[in-house]
């Protein structure tokens, strides 16, 4: 019943040195990516917390299918559990959702300091809309993920509430299944999508500090995948 997602996260720098040189603009530019960063810490909090939600659920569900119908009490009971399982997976969600939201509002305060970048900087400023384009691309993915998830969990849910009924079809609880692996497959496309436009993003903020002559250092534990294993039947 499970399919795994990997979430790539985005990477935090900590300022070390700034060339002397450097303008304010590149600095302001530095301290709104690093707060978009921050305002992802909720997104990532979600990520264990709905991988053990999502095991327990996993583990009632294995157990609502080796039951027989003489125990359909004991069937409904762990229904009803996994259904409240699944609401509160639809909770973590809607908190990731809320952090990427935060983190781009403070990312496109980046983009009218580039327009403003002049010609002495143009290189600054080309770095810099690459990067642009790639955020607005990961968060245009990030909809499509959270929006193909939500629609796997109500799947999910409806999937329980079918579970209830003691005259549920065999065909019926088939085709519902199938409609989960459909909708979780596309959940998996639309992640490794997300997570490609992060590994870019991630590599193109690289280069605009080293364009604008930032040293800055990289947490390296922010830059790995995080692992967050996500439900089919």
């Amino acid at each position: 019943m499970r399919v795994h997602r990997f979430m790539a996260l985005l990477a935090a720098a900590a300022l070390f040195l700034t060339a002397c040189t450097g303008p304010s603009a590149e600095e302001d530019i530095y301290d709104h990516l690093e707060e978009a960063v921050k305002q992802e810490d909720t997104f990532r909090e979600q990520q264990q917390p709905m991988v053990d939600l999502e095991t327990k659920e996993q583990e009632l569900y294995d157990q609502i299918i080796n039951l027989d119908m003489d125990q359909f009490d004991e069937i409904k009971k762990k229904s009803q559990e996994a259904a409240s399982l699944v609401e509160k997976r639809r909770e973590k969600l809607e908190l990731e959702k809320e952090s990427i939201e935060a983190a781009k509002e403070e990312f496109d305060e980046i983009k009218p300091i580039v327009e403003d970048l002049g010609e002495e900087k143009q290189d600054v400023k080309e770095k810099a809309q690459e990067l642009i384009d790639v955020m607005d691309k990961r968060y245009n993915a990030y909809q499509d993920l959270y929006k193909a998830y939500d629609k796997a969990l109500t799947l999910d849910a409806e999937l329980y509430e079918m579970m209830q009924n003691k005259d549920l079809k065999e065909e019926n609880l088939q085709s519902q299944i199938e409609k989960i692996n459909e909708s979780y497959n596309q959940v998996i496309e639309n992640n490794e999508s997300f997570n490609e436009y992060t590994e870019q993003y991630n590599k193109l903020k690289k280069e605009l500090y080293n364009t604008m002559d930032l040293e800055v250092t990289y947490e390296e534990t922010n830059d790995e995948e995080g692992d967050s294993s996500e439900e089919g039947s």
